[in-house]
């Protein structure tokens, strides 16, 4: 039998605002589940680049190059030299394509701290440390930098913070959403790098070489709105979650009863100890590289951070710290007793990655023929020069493209997939608008985070669902969005006045990273 207050609960769920929310995200679910796999669909764009190409060069479609002043015309892929291109060009489109090295590197590190059990054990020891003032927004908090660990964050923190609320007697799907808010809605936020910056930064760095072959596109280069984004989103989850959330939900009568929360053992312990030391051993290589003015991590040429080996090797210094203080916590935990055991997290960390890979290959092929016939530049001058005649300004264009982003998200839930689609597009037109590709992609990241929390076709929607029914067996995708809503609307709102003050404010986005191109 369910208690009075899980009646109490149940029933905000039958108004005619949610029933409408039910109807609308029933379409969505359809329309989404229509979608073929997303390899299949690269499969098809890039088929029908080459059918458009084809198509599009039996008009006279010409443009100037706004970097050369060159003519560009469509390059016919449906012709024999476009075959032979094809045929000639396939295998180095996929190994050449720039993400594809820098997040299987980098997963490769965090497969070792992953496996040796330091980011479950650290993800625990946040939660169980925190004051119970504090609980909400350490959850949130915790739920953010999970994310440098990708998947861990929805598998182990989210079931584990409603665990805990209810232990504090607290509702426990208040604890679920605080932390879900983190995990995914904060997906753009972050004090740390993850395998997700390298990815899209590479697939920017492509599309932003269709304007200008010579541009580099660093992992770092929205790291510093990512590290006061994490505070923001930290703050404003837990003041959701503690004014709007909590008093809709009230008090938990259920059947659930509370289960204990194991304090870290002695290994545990210990383990942790050899991480600490073996990240402060990798602070300080870094500093000595960084901080005299000839230090190993500087441009040789210049002395200077900007394009240095520290940035440009950002990603191998990820795989190098992540396996060194993940390799020292498992020697200390007893959870890596032999080469074999680092190995096998490795392993493990690319077993994950077969539909990635797969996915890539399609998607590599598509991004270079979408490059080879300049569909992508001459759409990039033709809507740049639309955006001019509109006379919108940077904040007002930023905004609209956040809009645009977070509707596509809707639709469509993985991150790189939607950012493999847009970034030939969007980056160019706005790099002749004069945006750096940095700061489009940061505006990109925004949108795609803040409608991650009610997008049922975020790959981990379902599981989120399912941890909801095991406190409320009635719960569904309605239960889900009536309850996380409130957070996209106020991240939304949230970064977008921290975007606008961003740009009045001229502010770099990360290191040699700035808003508008010189």
């Amino acid at each position: 039998m369910r208690g009075e207050g899980k009646t109490q609960y149940l029933a905000p769920m039958k108004n005619n605002y949610t029933n409408w929310i039910n109807r609308f995200l029933g379409v969505v679910e359809r329309l989404g589940n229509m979608l073929p796999h997303p390899a299949t669909l690269f499969a098809g764009f890039a088929l029908f680049v080459v059918l458009l190409s084809g198509f599009l060069s039996l008009f006279d479609l010409t443009v100037t190059h706004p970097g050369t002043g060159e003519s560009i015309t469509v390059v016919n892929l449906m012709s024999v030299d476009g075959l032979h291109r094809i045929l000639t060009k396939m295998i180095t489109n996929f190994t050449g394509f720039a993400p594809l090295g820098t997040v299987l590197v980098a997963l490769l590190g965090i497969g070792i701290a992953e496996g040796s059990g330091l980011i479950g054990t650290v993800l625990r020891l946040i939660v169980l440390k925190s004051p119970p003032r504090l609980l909400t927004m350490v959850i949130v908090f915790a739920g953010v930098m999970s994310n440098t660990a990708s998947e861990v964050g929805y598998v182990l923190l989210v079931p584990l913070a409603a665990i805990i609320f209810l232990a504090a007697k607290r509702h426990p799907l208040v604890g679920l959403a605080a932390a879900f808010a983190g995990v995914s809605g904060g997906y753009s936020a972050n004090l740390l790098l993850g395998t997700i910056d390298p990815l899209l930064a590479g697939l920017s760095q492509e599309a932003a070489q269709i304007i200008d072959p010579s541009y580099l596109v660093n992992p770092a280069c929205n790291y510093y709105f990512m590290f006061v984004s994490t505070f923001l989103i930290t703050f404003l989850g837990a003041w959701v979650t503690e004014r709007v959330v909590e008093p809709r939900l009230g008090t938990y009568e259920g059947s659930e009863k509370a289960e204990e929360v194991k304090p870290l053992n002695a290994a545990e312990r210990k383990g942790l100890r050899y991480a600490g030391i073996a990240t402060l051993l990798f602070t300080a290589f870094l500093l000595a590289g960084l901080i005299p003015d000839h230090g190993y991590l500087r441009n040789p040429e210049t002395n200077g951070v900007l394009h240095s080996p520290f940035l440009s090797g950002i990603v191998a210094l990820l795989f190098i710290s992540a396996a060194m203080v993940g390799i020292a916590y498992g020697i200390g935990a007893k959870t890596i007793r032999n080469d074999s055991d680092v190995m096998k997290g490795m392993a493990k960390s690319m077993e994950t990655l077969g539909s990635y890979i797969v996915l890539v290959f399609f998607a590599a092929q598509f991004v270079a023929y979408f490059n080879w016939t300049n569909i992508g530049l001459i759409t990039a001058v033709k809507g740049a020069d639309a955006l001019k005649a509109s006379g919108l300004g940077p904040i007002p264009l930023m905004i609209a493209f956040v809009a645009i982003s977070a509707t596509i998200n809707m639709v469509m839930g993985s991150a790189s997939a939607k950012w493999a689609i847009m970034a030939p597009v969007f980056i160019p037109m706005f790099m002749l608008l004069g945006y750096t590709p940095e700061f489009t992609q940061a505006a990109y990241r925004v949108g795609d985070s803040v409608s991650n929390i009610i997008s049922p076709m975020m790959s981990y929607f379902a599981l989120i669902v399912a941890f909801i029914q095991r406190y409320d067996p009635k719960a569904g995708i309605g239960t889900v969005v009536s309850t996380m809503l409130p957070y996209t609307v106020v991240f939304f709102v949230g970064w977008i006045i921290v975007l606008v003050i961003w740009i009045l404010l001229g502010l770099p986005l990360g290191p040699g990273a700035g808003l508008f191109l010189q």
